[in-house]
């Protein structure tokens, strides 16, 4: 019963020894200890084990022990001494809080009493200022009273004063008499409640209303809507007049406007009648002769009379220009089959000419009062094939090669004029686009009759292969007919050009590029690439000649010249037409026409250069290899071969010299023709003697170098072959040199024979090794038991490092077959 009693209270005592963190670390931060004992997380069991690591240290127990109860007893007197440090700590605490509760007590007396004094003073202040403030009151008020007496006396006074002057029509004086009878006005606007101010109100606004109409019946009175307009009139009244219009309704402003201008235009609209002949597309020109004189001669006799920011001339000139849509409009439904190509150009020609001045004359500041807007000015054009778009009627332009990559010039600034009066014509600007269908009809027809008249382009090996001239000319037609459109219209119209440009950029690639694309003598109908160069056993091949090859190179050049004009062109209509027509515009179809001319020629330059090499090859294949007796130098076949690439491909290459890249296309494509017809004419050759093949690997090895000088042989300047193209060659003719190895190779022992030919051919299969064993000139007996074991050992992959260094075959041989191979490499290295 004792142990479990004081078991419970060690547990006890834990329980209440137990600090929350925060007190905890409060503890730490005011008595800071390294003390494991005043650690909050002291374990007995590690401290003890601290104490006595070992057995050993058991030894001073006794030394630990009385170290520890001096510890305690000194912990003893430290907290006996607090204790009683702390036993009167309680009274002064009271004693202290209460002669603090009395001090605060105190300080709220003294708060009280400021409180009443200030209460009282403020009372005192306001019987003091009470008087004051009330004089101040008066003051205002009698200010205001006075004040509004005043503006009462002016607006009586100016309110009969304005009447008698609007009687005698006293305009000059009425303009600022007006402007100040309102401007006081408005100060009544919160009196308008007291029926004398309300009546004055009234009175003002009958003054104004009479006086809108007065100064209305005295410009009928001035300017009649029937008859002639008076020599003189009351100019000095009416220009004071229109000063008191400046203050009345606008509406009233507008009216006089409006009469105005109507009655100076009345002249026109029976002069320019719809039945007489000068309102025709022909004498339009007489309609703004007539306008500008018209302009003169109202700056001369009523400049002066309407105010400057009314812009009386630039009003004259807009409403003309509406007047002049309108009826044009009429007279060109109504005669419709009269309009020609030219005479609508001349007609909008002149036109634009006019609003061009228009512009030049006014700002424009008046159109926003119409029906037309100043139109938006385009977003910056970013094309190359932008350049001053200023097209002369007459004017011829020029349009070389490479210009459309030059910087484009700075824009003109809008006109804000623009298509005033020209919008009338786009009805009828189906007539010009027709127009413009015949003229590029009859414009490639005569290419065509030019082409066959002057022949293909003369040769040429310096600046490369010249572009036809007729190229240009059509761009040069096509830009026109562009610029001339977008002045015109930017809607409807322009898709409907753009149709045509893809029309006969059709009819351009198929009748003056494809359509002059040489043909071969055994080709009596139209052009087709598979039977231009068949082979011709037993006799010479028929090659283009050298005008021939230039004349493909020069259509070559022509067509990437126009695939790169066609893609600028499509760019500069999508910036001309309205931003919700440009998705319309789509030349890609005319590109890949381009291409495909581009892709023809260059397979007729390949076709031609791998047909001539095709006796060669021929004959290569109808050598007896069986027979040869000893390896000497390149065989005959070969030197054919590289003749004609000599012959070819430096005239190839200099005409293609501005279009580097199709070049390099040209010799890409015939090593991948050549290169596969020179194998499959090697599996021919059998059966093939040691002496045999070894002449042939001499003769592939001459041929692989030859390809691969390819791109500059017979160039002054040596240029480093593209890789793309050195790796299509490099591949190709090593497979041919792998091949004649495995042929060189000895067939005994089977096993080695047909891991050598695993290694050294990537692309292994039963066909390719039947081949090689029928070049060998094995019997059908020793090949079934050969390909068998093939068949066994295909599956398995070849490796990779250890047979990196046996494509020689060195190893496996015997010592006859090492010698030749050396003496084989000789000779190669002689040839070199």
């Amino acid at each position: 019963m004792m142990e479990e009693e004081e078991l419970e209270f060690v547990e006890e005592l834990e329980a209440v020894l137990q600090l929350t963190p925060e007190v905890q670390l409060a503890i730490e931060q005011v008595f800071p200890s390294q003390d494991p004992l005043d650690q909050a997380d002291f374990n007995a069991v590690e401290y003890i084990n601290t104490l006595f690591p070992t057995e050993q240290s058991l030894a001073n127990i006794d030394d630990v022990v009385n170290k520890i109860r001096l510890k305690i007893r000194k912990l003893d007197d430290n907290i006996r001494t607090v204790v009683r440090g702390q036993t009167n700590v309680g009274q002064d605490g009271r004693q202290a809080l209460e002669e603090a509760q009395k001090a605060i007590q105190q300080l709220f007396g003294k708060i009280k009493d400021i409180k009443d004094k200030a209460e009282k003073s403020e009372q005192m202040v306001k019987e003091i200022t009470r008087d004051i403030k009330q004089l101040d009151h008066a003051k205002r008020h009698l200010t205001t009273s006075i004040t509004t007496l005043n503006h009462l006396h002016m607006l009586a006074g100016g309110v009969d004063s304005l009447e008698a002057m609007t009687r005698r029509r006293q305009y000059g004086e009425v303009a600022n008499l007006l402007q100040g009878v309102m401007n006081v006005l408005e100060h009544f606007h919160k009196y308008m409640g007291i029926p004398q101010i309300r009546q004055l109100s009234e009175r003002v606004k009958a003054a104004q209303t009479e006086l809108g109409q007065q100064i209305l019946a005295d410009f009928e009175e001035a300017f009649p809507s029937q008859g002639t307009k008076r020599p003189g009139g009351p100019s000095n009244v009416l220009r004071d007049a229109c000063l008191v219009a400046n203050i009345l309704d606008p509406r009233i402003k507008q009216e006089i406007i409006k009469k105005f201008i109507k009655q100076h235009l009345s002249e026109y609209l029976v002069l320019f009648q719809e039945n007489q002949d000068v309102a025709w597309l022909d004498k339009i020109d007489r309609r703004y002769a007539w306008v500008k004189r018209q302009l003169v001669d109202y700056e001369e006799k009523y400049g002066r009379m309407f105010p400057r920011e009314w812009y009386m001339t630039e009003r004259i000139a807009v409403e003309f220009c509406h007047v002049t849509r309108t009826e044009l409009s009429k007279i060109m439904r109504a005669r419709a089959k009269e309009i020609e190509v030219k005479l609508l150009l001349f007609a909008i020609q002149r036109t634009t000419n006019f609003e061009g001045f228009l512009a030049k004359r006014f700002s424009g500041c008046t159109l926003t009062d119409g029906t037309l807007k100043k139109l938006e000015s385009p977003p910056p054009s970013t094309n190359p094939f932008l350049e001053d778009e200023t097209v002369p009627e007459m004017e011829e332009l020029v349009l070389e090669k490479g210009e459309l990559d030059q910087p484009k010039k700075p824009k003109a600034l809008d006109n804000p004029f623009h298509g005033i009066v020209s919008k009338c014509f786009e009805p009828h600007l189906y007539v010009y686009i027709e127009s413009q269908d015949k003229n590029l009809s009859e414009l490639i027809d005569r290419f065509v009759t030019d082409f066959k008249a002057q022949g293909p382009p003369k040769p040429n090996t310096e600046e490369g292969g010249a572009v036809l001239p007729s190229c240009a000319d059509l761009f040069v037609y096509y830009k026109k007919c562009m610029v001339q459109c977008s002045q015109l219209s930017t809607g409807e119209p322009m898709i409907a050009l753009t149709t045509i440009f893809q029309k006969y950029l059709r009819e351009y690639a198929w009748k003056i590029l494809s359509g002059n694309l040489p043909k071969t003598s055994s080709s009596s109908g139209g052009l087709t690439i598979s039977s231009l160069l068949k082979e011709k056993e037993g006799s010479e091949v028929a090659k283009f000649t050298l005008e021939e090859l230039c004349l493909i190179c020069s259509i070559l050049s022509t067509a990437e010249y126009c695939l790169a004009t066609t893609q600028q062109l499509e760019e500069k209509l999508k910036e001309k037409v309205d931003v919700s027509l440009t998705e319309r515009i789509n030349l890609t179809g005319e590109m890949d026409t381009f291409s495909t001319v581009i892709s023809s020629s260059i397979q007729l330059l390949v076709q031609d250069l791998d047909a001539a090499c095709d006796p060669a090859l021929t004959a290569m294949s109808k050598m007896q290899w069986q027979n040869v007796e000893h390896v000497g130098d390149q065989s005959p076949y070969v030197t054919s071969v590289i003749l004609h690439i000599k012959q070819n491909v430096p005239i190839i290459r200099d005409n293609l010299a501005s279009t580097r890249k199709y070049f390099t296309q040209f010799c890409i494509k015939f090593a991948n023709s050549f290169i596969p017809k020179f194998i499959t004419h090697l599996f021919k050759c059998k059966p093939i003697s040691m002496v045999g093949a070894e002449q042939l690997l001499l003769d592939t090895h001459s041929l692989k170098m030859v390809l691969l000088d390819l791109p500059s042989i017979g160039s002054q300047v040596v240029r480093k072959a593209p890789a793309s193209y050195t790796k299509i060659v490099v591949k190709g003719m090593t497979r041919a040199e792998m091949i004649l190895k495995v042929v060189m190779a000895p067939h005994e022992p089977l096993v080695v024979f047909v891991d050598n030919y695993i290694k050294l051919l990537t692309d292994c299969n039963t066909e390719t090794f039947q081949k090689i064993l029928d070049m060998k000139g094995l019997k059908r007996s020793e090949q079934s038991s050969m390909l068998e074991l093939l068949r066994q050992r295909l599956p398995a992959p070849p490796s990779g490092a250890e047979g990196s260094s046996s494509l020689s075959l060195m190893a496996p041989t015997p010592e006859q077959e090492s010698s030749r191979i050396r003496k084989l490499e000789k000779l190669i290295k002689k040839r070199l």
